[in-house]
């Protein structure tokens, strides 16, 4: 393999974006017009089994049950996530 080549596939290859919540929040809001808690999206991967990270200021015990995303939710979450090419 010659320089060339290796430095033509070094400027192809562009690592994916990483995705945020943030940016999960926008394009709902934008598309759908309403607003999704970030514990929502966070329901929403976790029950499609996506990679979840430890939160830091992660609790032991909640003070209160975790509020359930409605259909409606679920499904722009999910679209959200097939748009950014994370499901």
């Amino acid at each position: 393999m010659s320089i060339d080549d290796i430095v033509k596939r070094a400027t192809a290859y562009k690592p994916k974006e990483h995705v945020t919540y943030k940016m999960i929040k926008e394009y709902i809001e934008v598309k759908y017009g309403f607003k999704v808690h970030t514990t929502y999206i966070a329901e929403v991967k976790r029950e499609l089994g996506l990679l979840m990270y430890d939160a830091p200021n992660a609790v032991e015990e909640l003070k209160q049950p975790r509020k359930h995303p409605t259909p409606e939710k679920v499904e722009a979450i999910k679209d959200a996530l097939k748009h950014f090419e994370v499901i």
